[in-house]
């Protein structure tokens, strides 16, 4: 008898676990195909995106440009001043005004920010070929966000990074985000307004909470998929 019921208890978790594995499974199916689907997102190898950062009563506007897996350079004016962020490969690199602290020259970038910027080579999120990436995803539950039901995602990547993801339960794209923040402090980011850019869908509106500098509200103007882009635009000057 305690054979069986040792039996018994092995298999209904066998199942349990099966089941609760293909759970996650469609809903990531589900989270892709919405996106675009696999065959779309594979096919893009580069981004530019033009957003305006609203901040402390500022607009500044951005500009992104991204060669997939590879490299990122991200440029903002803020008052008259510009800022740049580069990512080229495992290096990075900045230019930083004085007004932020900087000398306006060329610096390498800190360990810390270029962590969190390596994660921007990556434009779809973890959820997007997960198991190719080495990261594992498990679903907490169903919850209610801002009153819609929403699948409350936990993932644990590779490098043992853990991040929150919320998918919404009817269209199944991100709602909101959490993510370790830059300066320590955990970031919530709420995602909303998805727009077709050439057949794949972008969130218009960001809205970070968290961070020293406040709610930063990110809105994507226009996006351009696979246009051609110069290497050299990585390359950090040479004084």
């Amino acid at each position: 008898m305690k054979t069986n019921k040792c039996l018994v208890t092995t298999l209904a978790t066998i199942l349990t676990f099966g089941a609760f594995a293909q759970t996650v499974d469609e809903l990531v199916n589900k989270h892709i195909a919405a996106l675009g689907g696999q065959d779309k997102l594979s096919s893009v190898k580069t981004l530019v995106l033009e957003r305006t950062i609203s901040v402390q009563g500022m607009d500044i506007p951005s500009k992104s440009t991204l060669v997939v897996g590879k490299a990122l350079r991200s440029e903002s004016s803020v008052m008259g001043n510009i800022m740049v962020q580069v990512v080229d490969g495992s290096t990075g690199w900045m230019i930083r005004p004085a007004m932020m602290g900087g000398s306006g020259d060329p610096e390498d970038m800190p360990a810390e920010v270029l962590k969190q910027q390596t994660d921007q080579l990556d434009p779809f999120g973890p959820l997007v070929g997960y198991k190719e990436k080495g990261n594992q995803v498990e679903l907490l539950g169903k919850e209610k966000l801002d009153g819609k039901d929403a699948y409350h995602l936990k993932i644990t990547t590779k490098e043992g990074n853990v991040m929150e993801e919320y998918l919404n339960a009817d269209t199944y794209l991100v709602s909101k985000m959490k993510r370790g923040g830059i300066d320590g402090q955990p970031a919530e980011i709420t995602i909303s307004d998805y727009k077709d850019f050439d057949g794949i869908k972008f969130a218009r509106s960001m809205e970070m909470a968290g961070g020293q500098m406040g709610t930063l509200t990110f809105t994507t103007d226009k996006v351009k998929v696979n246009e051609p882009i110069d290497d050299k635009v990585f390359k950090k000057p040479v004084k």
